[in-house]
């Protein structure tokens, strides 16, 4: 690994491993293996499974090695609340501000997430785009960053529950089928129909276990 910020790259590394199914929830791994694996000393390898176990991604198992968590439904259905309750308040509170341009953004990004072509990790990325895009439009980056930090710890999540399904079982759109609503509630301006077609979109990832 070149130098840049050697922590912030295993870490990367790890986390791209466990969205792959290289490490899966119950996994153990090592220092020792990982030293090796990425080419470089020990303390960035020790930065970073510190850090991932801060963001509950590993569990410390001292003298064994680290084990990979699992992501309950409880675990998703708290993030989705956490979701809700953040999105649906900002969406209640600016919806009505968002340009017509946006709204045009918008519509592509969900075209993207309509493709029956893409894999289920093409997909899910291309959904958190649009819902990204969603909340950047009413213009709080407090709200936009914390909303992005969940859906980070829920794309393990979709990693862990989807991505290794067999494609012809899976129909992608369904996760997705209340986006075009969405966006026919934010041209009229309807605040109050745009966040309760959010609670509706967001019940739609616990289908998906």
């Amino acid at each position: 690994m070149k130098r840049k910020n050697l922590k912030d790259q295993v870490y990367d590394a790890i986390m791209e491993d466990i969205y792959s199914g290289v490490y899966k929830p119950g996994d153990v791994i090592n220092e020792k293996d990982l030293i090796e694996k990425y080419q470089c000393s020990k303390s960035p390898v020790r930065e970073a499974l510190i850090a991932l176990c801060e963001n509950q991604v590993l569990r410390s198992m001292p003298r064994y090695g680290y084990e990979v968590t699992r992501l309950t439904m409880d675990d998703i259905r708290e993030m989705l609340e956490f979701r809700y309750y953040l999105e649906g308040g900002i969406l209640r509170a600016r919806a009505g501000k968002i340009t017509s341009h946006q709204i045009d953004e918008l519509e592509t990004l969900n075209q993207e997430c309509l493709r029956d072509d893409l894999t289920p990790r093409e997909h899910w990325m291309a959904n958190m785009a649009f819902h990204m895009a969603l909340i950047h439009a009413c213009g709080n980056e407090y709200i936009n960053q914390q909303v992005k930090h969940c859906m980070k710890r829920l794309t393990r999540a979709y990693a862990q529950f989807r991505w290794g399904v067999d494609k012809q079982k899976l129909h992608v759109s369904c996760d997705c089928r209340h986006h075009k609503n969405i966006l026919e509630a934010l041209r009229k301006k309807d605040s109050s129909k745009v966040a309760e077609l959010l609670k509706l979109d967001l019940g739609d990832f616990t289908l998906l276990n």
